[in-house]
Parts: structure tokens; sequence; C-alpha cells
């Protein structure tokens, strides 16, 4: 039995009610289940009947745990049982009447007002007259309620036109007809703005999968090269439109070598000479042949070390391998396996390289446009003062960030993968982002006695345009080793020449701050 609301003036008045209707259906014996639409109602419901002596169970999500939760369902049929729950929704699907109950009318719903939504009105009233048990339910309403102002004025006229004394409740059709309107009305509109939500999130989810595509060829290794040499195509096309049309061969120049690290082999004449294409094709070209010869000379020393490695013992062999690389400005931690390097000749280094450019350049720069789109859309909605769409602004806007992201992952991920080089031993590096890896100690140390790196990419403060011998010099090769948080260390101030013995993780700030490692 579904019966009609009944509508009170005050909340003090329905919540009098409630008790009283509550105490009447637990001195039969009947159990009762009383559903609220906030924690801070089923609180005043449960001291209301403390304070009345009667005993209740209290379901919310402020003090249940699971199996607490489970054995308050299980027990709200059993006879005279009192239970106060905050949304019902998904839980007491399995609330089973004890004994006597059915022929005492079965589990009784109250609810102490209308939700929002009329499902989850609809669930709550569901949780009576299950399997074909009897049972009822009624909500009690007051013109205090929330949902009640949407029409409460034409429905108080009726407690005024008649003079209906206090705690006198309105029972009618047409009442419980209202409020089901005015929810109609509340949920209408609740789609309104989810369907605006979708429409808003639909932008991002379109350069979500951009992004996440990119970051998948990264992460399987399976087209990032296509990938980076689609990037270096899109920067070489920049930067000689941007230097082509201002006639600039010094700026050119400067850029090339900041970006690059290399040299432009061109005289005025033949700067002027060449259109924009011509020049992008030419600098691409040029781009490639530097690239493939700083790969070769990163791989031949790197492939030398890696076979004396193999030589060990099996048992002595690691299986990973570590190499730092930095531009002077990012770090990055390159691992490949032992038998992926020697199979691939040491080239496996240079596609680990490419790979950990792509996700650490990807990885920062999406986190920072997200943050932007966020304050995009706080502010957006300004626009409609202006007789402008938010919606369309949003998307106009949108689209330039993901445009300007995308060109500056392309010219950083390029920058980063011409210009690093292994980390030479004693080097500052300054960490870019929180989320960068850090240079751990520990494996710095290991390689002190290691050659300098094989390769001068030009990020390390050589002079532009110099390329030395790759066979000249060896790279750094970081076999895995970790020191443990708890061991002890000895650390020394380089400036001071005082050295403390402490905990590894106690010694890390002061690592970070310039002191070295001892031992």
């Amino acid at each position: 039995k579904d019966l009609d609301d009944l509508i009170y003036r005050t909340k003090r008045e329905k919540f009098s009610a409630v008790i009283d209707r509550i105490r009447e259906y637990h001195e039969k014996g009947q159990p009762v289940l009383v559903g609220t639409a906030s924690v801070e109602t089923s609180e005043t419901v449960a001291r209301m009947l403390q304070r009345s002596g009667i005993p209740h169970n209290v379901l919310n999500a402020k003090r249940d745990r699971a199996k607490a939760e489970a054995d308050i369902v299980a027990e709200a049929g059993r006879k005279g049982a009192v239970t106060i729950a905050t949304n019902m929704a998904g839980r007491g699907t399995d609330i089973k009447l004890g004994p006597g109950v059915r022929e005492l009318g079965g589990l009784a719903i109250l609810g102490t007002e209308r939700h929002d939504s009329r499902r989850i009105d609809l669930q709550l009233r569901g949780r009576a007259g299950r399997q074909g048990d009897p049972g009822e339910s009624r909500f009690y309403v007051s013109f205090e309620d929330d949902l009640m102002r949407l029409f409460g004025d034409r429905a108080a006229k009726v407690f005024d036109k008649f003079k209906l004394e206090e705690g006198t409740a309105l029972e009618h059709p047409w009442a419980s007809k209202s409020l089901e309107r005015a929810q109609k009305k509340v949920e209408q509109n609740n789609f309104g703005i989810r369907k605006r939500q979708l429409e808003y999130d639909d932008v991002l989810n379109a350069q979500r999968e951009v992004i996440y595509a990119r970051r998948q060829h990264a992460l399987r290794g399976d087209r990032t090269r296509g990938d980076v040499l689609g990037m270096l195509e899109g920067v070489t096309k920049e930067v000689a439109v941007r230097y082509a049309e201002a006639s600039d061969l010094e700026g050119f120049r400067d850029e090339v070598r900041r970006t690059f690290a290399f040299d432009v082999d061109l005289d005025e004449e033949q700067f002027r000479r060449m259109n924009t294409d011509d020049l992008a094709t030419w600098l691409y070209d040029e781009a490639v042949e530097h690239y493939n010869t700083k790969r070769a000379a990163l791989a031949r020393p790197f492939y030398e070390g890696i076979q004396k490695i193999a030589e060990q013992p099996e048992n002595q062999r690691p299986q990973r391998l570590l190499v730092d690389f930095t531009d002077g400005h990012r770090l990055l931690r390159v691992v490949t396996r032992l038998e992926d390097a020697l199979e691939t000749k040491g080239h496996d280094l240079n596609d680990g390289l490419e790979r950990s450019a792509v996700l650490a350049v990807i990885d920062e720069k999406w986190t920072e446009h997200l943050r932007d789109l966020d304050e995009l859309k706080e502010g957006v909605g300004l626009r409609a003062y202006g007789q402008r769409d938010p919606l369309i602004e949003y998307k106009m806007e949108a689209f330039r960030l993901f445009a300007t992201m995308m060109e500056t992952i392309n010219r950083e991920v390029v920058g980063l993968i011409f210009r690093a080089g292994p980390l030479a031993d004693g080097g500052q590096v300054r960490r870019a982002a929180p989320a960068r890896p850090r240079l751990d100690a520990s494996r710095a140390r290991a390689s002190q006695a290691a050659p300098p790196p094989a390769y001068n990419g030009g990020g390390d403060g050589a002079a532009p345009g110099q390329r030395e011998d790759p066979t000249a010099k060896q790279e750094r090769v970081v076999v895995e080793q970790r020191i443990g948080r708890n061991d002890t260390v000895t650390i020394q101030n380089p400036a001071t020449g005082v050295t403390e013995t402490l905990k590894y993780k106690h010694a890390q700030a002061k690592l970070a701050q310039g002191w070295t490692l001892v031992s």
C-alpha cells in the first residue's frame, strides 16, 4: 500500500508526527524502516527516538562498516525493529520478514521527506512488499522542505483558508501529484545540467584520445620512432617558416643550435635563395642525419660495454641496465633489458631515450593542460553576459590551448632527444617537475670511475657546432643497485668538508642540497 503524502506546515510538526507513527508501529510489533535524505536528518530522528525510549538502529555512511551494515539490514525485518537509513538505493534488497510480521502488515516504510529524484523515493518504497509480502509506505513532508519551496505557496493557502490547527496534516492525491511534478522539474533541470556537462566533457575526451594514443605508442614502443620523426617534421617546418619570412639567418642559426644542438652550414646567399618549403626540407634532412649520427655514437660504446657485462657468469649478470640522461634541465632515466640491448647492438638505449622523453614531456604538459581547462571552464560562464554561448567559447579556447600544447610537446620532445646525453659525473640537474625521476645518489656513486659521455649533442656546454669523435669516449652504464632507506651512509659537504653518518632516508634532503655521498 503506497499511501498519499502527509503535508505539515513546519519540520517540527512533521518530525513529531513521524515519531508518533513509529511508536504506534513499534508498540504493535510491526517493523519500521525510516528513510532520510541526509545523514543530518537521520541523526535528528535518532535523537528524537532515543528521547522517546524507542530502540532503533541507524544505517548511514557516517558510521557503518560493511559487516555492521549487513547485520543491521538483516535485522530490519524482525518483529518490533526500527531502522533509520540514509538513501536506501542499493541497500536492503535482502530484508527478510521475521516470524509473525506478515500477519501484522509486513514492513512499514516512512519517508521523512521527498528526494529530488523520484527514483530514490521508489527505491525506498520498494523495500516493502517484496516477493509478495505485505507492506505499506508513506512520506511525510513539510513546507520547510527544500522541494516544497518550488510549489509550497499554493498549498500553504489551503492551511490559511481553512484555518487548520497546528499539527494537522494535509492529505490529498493532488498534493502527492504536485510533489511529483516538482520532482520532475528538478529532474529536468538536473538532466539539462548533466547534458551540458557531457558536452563539455566531449571536448576533453576528444583531446584525451589523441594524447593517450601517442602515449600508448611510447609505452608499447611500436610507433615511437615514427611519432618522433613526425614531431621533428613539424618542428623543422615551424622554425623554417618563422625565420624564412623574417630573412633572419643569425636567428635561424641560434634557434637550430638551441633546439637541435648542431650548427647550420649555410651562407647568406643560400639562405635567401630558399623558400619556406625548401628551407624546411633542408633542415629536416640535416636534423635526421645529425640524429642518426648521435644514435650511432650512443649505441656503439654502450654495446661494447654490455658485451663485457654479458661475459660475466649468468648468476652475476644484471637483467636490467639503467642510464641517466640529461639535457642540462631535465633528468631522464632509461631502463633497458640486457638481452634487448645485445640483440639491437645497443640501439635499444636510443629507443628507450625516445620513449622516456615522449612520456616525460606528455605527462607534464597534459597535466598543465588539464589545469588550464579547469580554469577555463570556471571562467567561461561569465561570457554569457556578453551574449556569447559559453560552450562555443569553451570549445574554441580549448582547441587553441590544445594546439598550443601539442606544438610545445613536439618542440620539447625533439629538443630533449637531440640535446640529451648520458649524465656526466658531478653535473647539477634541476628537476623540471615533481613527477620527474630523481637522481639516485647510489647509482651516481657507483659510476664515479666511469668515463664521460660518448657523444656531445651540444646540451652539456660545448661550443655550438662542435661534434666530438663518437669513438673517443665511452658512455656511462649504470647497473641497477639500490641503497635501502634504513642503510647507514656517510655524506660530506663539499664547501666545508664536514662529514656526517646517518640513515639514507635522513640524508636525502642534504644530498638534494649539494652534499655528496662518500660511502
